[in-house]
């Protein structure tokens, strides 16, 4: 079993990464992009019969800062 857990800064939190890639963008000639949020992709490997709530309390506990962001879980 697979699950991947989207991690990304929740609205209203400054992404200084995101709008270093954004400013890159527009150096690079890439006017049309007005805003940038960067996150991370966490895939895990799973035992079958993992919950969704197991991964759930993973992210709880160390893959998300729930503070500042918010996750997504996808599980296959």
């Amino acid at each position: 079993m697979k699950a991947r857990v989207h991690v990304m800064l929740k609205n209203g939190v400054l992404d200084p990464q995101g709008e270093a890639v954004r400013h890159a963008l527009g150096a690079l000639g890439f006017d049309g992009v007005s805003g940038v949020r960067q996150g991370k992709v966490i895939e895990l490997d799973l035992a079958d019969g993992t919950t969704e709530a197991t991964v759930k309390e993973m992210c709880e506990k160390l893959l998300a800062n729930t503070v500042i962001e918010s996750y997504t879980i996808e599980l296959s």
